[in-house]
Order: C-alpha cells, then sequence, then structure tokens
C-alpha cells in the first residue's frame, strides 16, 4: 500500500531547492501553494474562459474561474472529511500536523484542474487537436516523433495544466511555480502519457514534462504501472478533486440553465428534488417546504436545493472514499467516486448527467460558441505555426514579435518544442483576446492610428 508519509511531501519540484514544512508567517507551504495560484496570472484569466454556456451579457452564468472557486470549495470539504477519517483510524505518521492540510491540498489542485484548457470550453481542446489530427497542421506528422504526435493531435488540457505549473518558461524562473510534490500529483487525474490512453484522449503529461512527472512519482512512492508507455497509479487525493469537479459542473450547469431559461422552474426544481428520498430524508424535505413557504424567489429556491445536494454528495462522495480507502491505497481502485454513488443520489445524478447531454450542452448558444471557436483557435494556430517555422519571412517577424516574450523559442529549439510553445500560446489566451487576436489576423478589425 502507499505510505501517506510519502504522499504528503512538502517538497517543491524546483531544482536544487530545499524546503521545510512551515514557512515564516505561519503559512504551510501547502498553504503557499494556494496562494500562489490565487494570486497568478494563469488563475485570473480564467474569469475570460468559457465553462459551459458563452461569457454573460446581461445574466451571470460560470466562467472557468467562478468553477474553479467553486470546486476548490467543495475539495476542501472532501478533504477535510477524509482527514478526520484517517485520524479516527490513527493513521501513524512522523509528522501528525500534515494530515490537518489534507483539505488545503485538495482544495489548491482544484483550483489549478483547469488551469490547461484553451478558450471556448471543451470545444477548445478539440479545436487543437483537430487543427493537427485533420486540418492544416496535420503535414507535420512526418516531422514528429510518434509520442510527439500523440500529444499535439489528441491535445488534452490535463496535461496543460501539470505543464503550466512546471515548466520553465523564457524569462521565468526554473520549476514553473515551483509547487509541492503532493500537489502536483493531486491534479494528474491520468497519470500516464498519450500513448497509454487507449482512445488517444485523457492522459496527464506531455513529453515534454514525462521526466518532471516521473520525479513526482518518485519522490511521493506512486506505484508505477507500466515504463514503455511510462504510467503509475492515481495519488489518492486526486479522486476527491474529480469528485469535486463532477459535483459542481453537473449540479451548477443545472442551475445556470435555468438562469439562462434552457430549463424550466418546475423542470429545475423536479430534477433537483429527485436527490432526496421520500422516505430516507424525510426531515430535509420538511426544512425544504418550509424555506419555500419564506423564500418566494425561484432564483433563490433552486440556490437553497443546490446547496442542500452539494452537501449530500459531498458526504456521499467521502464515504466511497472511505469505503474503499484500501483499493484506493493499493492502486487498483479503477473508477470515480461518483460512479459509485448508490440509491437515489446516483439515479438523481445519473438524471442529471442525461439532461445535460441532451438539453444543455447542444443548445445553439453552446454549439455557436463551439463553432467559433473552431475557426478562431485554427486560423491563429495556422498563422503561428507557419511563422515560428518559416521567422525569417517579413509577416513572420510581424506576428511573432507581439508573442509574450515567455513564448519565444530559439532556433536551435526541436520541432516539438516551437510547436508546443504555439500551442502554451494559443491555450494561455482568454475567450475575448483570441477573438480580438482573430479580427486582426484577418484584417477584420484595424487598430486607429492616433
Amino acid at each position: 500500500m502507499m505510505d501517506w508519509n510519502k504522499l504528503l511531501s512538502a517538497h517543491r519540484y524546483h531544482p536544487g531547492a530545499t524546503t521545510s514544512l512551515f514557512h515564516s508567517h505561519d503559512r504551510s507551504q501547502f498553504q503557499r501553494d494556494y496562494d500562489r495560484l490565487i494570486f497568478s496570472s494563469p488563475f485570473r484569466r480564467l474569469q475570460n474562459k468559457t465553462q459551459v454556456f458563452p461569457l454573460p451579457g446581461n445574466i451571470f452564468v460560470h466562467n472557468r474561474l467562478t468553477h474553479s472557486l467553486e470546486v476548490a470549495s467543495v475539495g476542501r470539504s472532501l478533504g477535510n472529511k477524509v482527514s478526520q477519517y484517517l485520524k479516527q483510524n490513527k493513521i501513524e505518521l512522523e509528522n501528525p500536523d500534515l494530515v490537518e492540510e489534507i483539505g488545503t491540498i485538495v482544495s489548491t489542485a482544484c483550483l489549478a484542474h483547469d488551469l490547461g484548457n484553451p478558450p471556448f470550453g471543451h470545444s477548445g481542446e478539440e479545436a487543437i487537436s483537430y487543427f493537427f489530427s485533420e486540418g492544416e497542421g496535420l503535414y507535420l506528422k512526418k516531422l514528429l516523433s510518434d509520442e510527439e504526435w500523440a500529444d499535439l493531435s489528441h491535445f488534452e488540457g490535463n496535461a496543460n495544466a501539470f505543464r503550466l505549473l512546471t515548466h520553465s518558461f523564457k524569462g521565468r524562473r526554473p520549476g514553473g511555480y515551483t509547487m509541492t510534490y503532493t500537489t502536483l500529483a493531486s491534479i494528474v487525474k491520468y497519470p500516464f502519457e498519450s500513448k497509454a490512453s487507449s482512445k488517444g484522449y485523457k492522459y496527464g503529461f506531455f513529453q515534454s514534462e514525462k521526466e518532471i512527472y516521473r520525479q513526482v512519482a518518485e519522490e511521493l512512492g506512486l506505484k508505477q504501472v507500466s515504463n514503455n508507455p511510462l504510467q503509475y497509479v492515481r495519488h489518492p487525493l486526486v479522486y476527491l478533486v474529480e469528485a469535486a469537479d463532477d459535483i459542481c459542473y453537473q449540479i451548477m450547469d443545472i442551475e445556470d440553465s435555468h438562469k439562462l431559461r434552457i430549463l424550466s422552474y418546475d423542470e429545475t426544481t423536479n430534477i433537483l428534488e429527485n436527490f432526496y428520498d421520500r422516505n430516507e430524508d424525510k426531515e430535509d424535505l420538511k426544512v425544504i417546504a418550509r424555506t419555500f413557504k419564506i423564500v418566494t424567489d425561484k432564483n433563490e429556491r433552486i440556490a437553497f436545493l443546490r446547496a442542500g445536494i452539494i452537501n449530500k454528495l459531498i458526504n456521499a462522495c467521502a464515504d466511497v472514499f472511505c469505503n474503499n480507502y484500501e483499493a484506493i491505497m493499493k492502486g487498483e481502485f479503477n473508477s470515480t467516486l461518483i460512479k459509485n454513488l448508490s440509491g437515489t443520489n446516483k439515479k438523481a445524478y445519473d438524471d442529471c448527467t442525461d439532461l445535460a447531454y441532451k438539453r444543455i450542452y447542444h443548445t445553439n448558444i453552446v454549439t455557436q460558441i463551439q463553432i467559433a471557436g473552431f475557426k478562431i483557435l485554427g486560423t491563429i494556430l495556422k498563422e503561428y505555426t507557419d511563422a515560428i517555422l518559416k521567422p525569417e519571412t517579413y509577416y513572420a517577424r510581424n506576428i511573432l514579435s507581439i508573442m509574450p516574450e515567455q513564448y519565444q523559442v530559439n532556433k536551435e529549439d526541436s520541432m516539438y518544442t516551437k510547436i508546443q510553445t504555439v500551442i502554451d500560446y494559443v491555450s494561455g489566451m482568454t475567450d475575448s483576446y483570441a477573438l480580438n487576436l482573430y479580427r486582426k489576423i484577418k484584417g477584420i478589425e484595424v487598430p486607429e492610428i492616433k
């Protein structure tokens, strides 16, 4: 079984640096991780990245930033519950204070879980993959190794988040954000390289960060499943990060759909009230009925239902973790916590999932942003890929000059590195930045000369 004494490591990924558990001002290393992300530019940029629906006009819906903050809140609660379980079962630790940090670690990993996602929601990932696998970047395949091509043609936001936190961008300090090993491992839902993915999707690190992840895994004592392709078992706290994300995006998408009038009030209350068992949850249902007599605002009623359901799912997912604790610690739990729900929680969650795919994720408003994302990102990728491979032309020199310093490349860099730098630039864009750049490239918008 994996050992918490190794799994909870306050050491940081930073070549040549040493750290201790507690720093000045009474902040632990894990609390410093949290603060470091909150104040980072990539995290702030999430406020202008689509979650599911296009960024709001008059009606507020979730963006990547608000989603990540909510996931972090749920993740902290899940982490604290597991921390209590470990203390109750008297898990022996060389430093008992570490178990108290689990809530902070999970919350921090939740903040980081979407950092690598490109603009325009999940369609952004599809757009980058399509450019290389079927679009105008297909000609590059012959110039790259099979492993490198798998990274590009099946772009994965999860792997990009790990890269963003660990890669030494030009002009930046070595080690990226120099996070603790435990925080880094906790965000990697798929601890293997792209070649190990049976369907070509969902993997945890690119070839460029392969050895970094190996270092993280060895530091924490994660069990290695395979060397070629490289694959490890998950860090146990990944299950909590994943569950927090599953809880939030499914329930919050239902609430957003009500605000956008995709779902009626009656439809929304019915789907949410189904999480409560008429026999086992009688007291909760009484509280809901009393509250609804006082609260007449429909949005507030939905918010009240949503809060209670999130609390219900936190408790249920924590129970699944604790009930499968031994299998998780052995690296033998090959599922998610949310998929192992039971009773009304499972049926209601599955019903939410079905409703989301049928009524929410394929609405005109969502489809339109996906179409726009494909066109915008495809155009930017082509222009910058061509320019970075042939930088001597007049047009290339001009278009490359507006790239930030951190994305500039050297002549001696490999083809893979150069292309990956373009993807770094594109995936880091906000929706509005990508749209404005697209307009300038296409000559739709010309800056005024004053």
